[in-house]
């Protein structure tokens, strides 16, 4: 049993490394045909650790018959792996070119050209064969598809190094994954060879799986962080104006009234605007330009507060939240934008109202404590505007 206690802990190490690989489905993603010949492959790999198993136990106790049946499932099942291995890293590194057809083919001719040989070892030993003892003796054959499954290993590192410095972020992470796990199988491939009644080719395949899972998940985490970034900034992001929207600011005013709590924020302020007049553009000139209207006024803001960040919270409500250098140079800020307004007002340009409050430590329990008192003054101006109008 020493030489089966090697693929025991291997099974049981590849089952729970590769748990979420093995035995969830990823029939959905951009991952999915990823995860789908990754997964064939770590099966390939199960069936290869189980034959090397019972071939310890088989060999071990000298039932030759039953020792020479799992020895022929042990080589298909190498030479299996080998294929879908080459299989996988060609969907995962995205290469579908001359150079990685012919490697397939490679692939495809090692596994057909070692079923044929197994076929010829029933009559004629140029793979294995067993003692009369019970002995196992490897043949030529043996160490000739060793050598080959060799270069093919290094072959594949060798390219994918290459490929790898000429690449960057994501790719050069996948061309890594694929040259180290090469690199390792190469080596214990050699050492294989060398010591055929040692499980090597079984330590290298667990190193070299772990490593591969270990890119695949990581790659698949960071391709979920994107697409959860890319959901969530359209769900924040107001379609017409392209800035902030009510959700991301009722996100914001949780996130500041938590800093304020901890003490990390002692001060800020609120600006309130509302367009003045929009329901008269769009009754006189159509919706298309109040639209125009309302990113006239969203560019006006956001100009005059550019550095604080702005929110649409409604169809002409808008927000600037003044921390820092603008919530210090906040009058001033204020009463420039008033003046802007004014000018706007006089060559009838987009008039907006707007209303200033700062947070007072004590009386005011929340945001909307400070938006409340920023919006009535906001109603103050709207409705000087209008005077001035009139």
């Amino acid at each position: 049993m020493y030489y089966s206690s090697f693929g025991i802990l291997a099974l049981i190490m590849h089952i729970i490394v590769n748990a979420d690989t093995l035995f969830r489905s990823h029939k959905k993603g951009p991952n999915a045909a990823v995860r789908g010949r990754f997964r064939a492959f770590l099966f390939s790999i199960m069936i290869f650790y189980i034959s090397d198993i019972i071939w310890g136990a088989l060999h071990e106790s000298k039932i030759v018959p039953l020792a020479y049946a799992d020895t022929v499932v042990f080589f298909v099942s190498m030479a299996m792996t080998l294929l879908l291995w080459i299989r996988f890293i060609n969907i995962y590194l995205n290469r579908f070119n001359t150079t990685s057809r012919i490697i397939h083919y490679i692939a495809w001719s090692i596994f057909t050209s070692e079923l044929i040989v197994i076929i010829i070892n029933f009559f004629y030993p140029l793979m294995f064969t067993f003692k009369a003892d019970g002995e196992y003796a490897p043949g030529p054959a043996r160490y000739l598809i060793l050598v080959i499954h060799l270069i093919l290993f290094s072959l594949i590192s060798l390219i994918t190094l290459v490929r790898a410095a000429k690449t960057k972020d994501r790719d050069r992470l996948h061309h890594n994954a694929i040259c180290i796990s090469g690199i390792v199988m190469a080596l214990f491939v050699a050492l294989q060879a060398q010591y055929p009644l040692l499980p090597f080719y079984a330590i290298g395949c667990l190193i070299a799986t772990s490593i591969i899972n270990t890119y695949v998940v990581v790659d698949e985490r960071m391709t979920n962080a994107q697409q959860l970034g890319t959901a969530k900034a359209a769900a924040f992001k107001d379609s017409l104006t392209s800035i902030r929207n009510a959700n991301a600011f009722n996100e914001y005013k949780t996130d500041l009234e938590n800093k304020v709590r901890k003490g990390v924020v002692a001060e800020y302020g609120l600006v309130v605007f509302d367009l003045n007049d929009l329901k008269t553009v769009n009754d006189t000139h159509g919706h298309d330009a109040g639209d125009r209207y309302i990113r006239e006024g969203s560019r006006l803001i956001c100009t005059a507060f550019k550095h604080s960040p702005v929110f649409r919270i409604g169809g002409d409500e808008f927000v600037a939240v003044l921390l820092n250098d603008d919530y210090q140079h906040r009058d001033g800020l204020v009463a420039s934008f008033n003046r802007q307004v004014d000018e706007n007002l006089k060559n009838r340009q987009v008039v907006i109202s707007a209303g200033m409050s700062t947070f007072v430590p004590g009386q005011d329990s929340c945001v909307n404590d400070v938006f409340a008192r920023a919006d009535e003054r906001m109603y103050v101006r709207k409705k000087e505007l209008k005077n001035r109008r009139a």
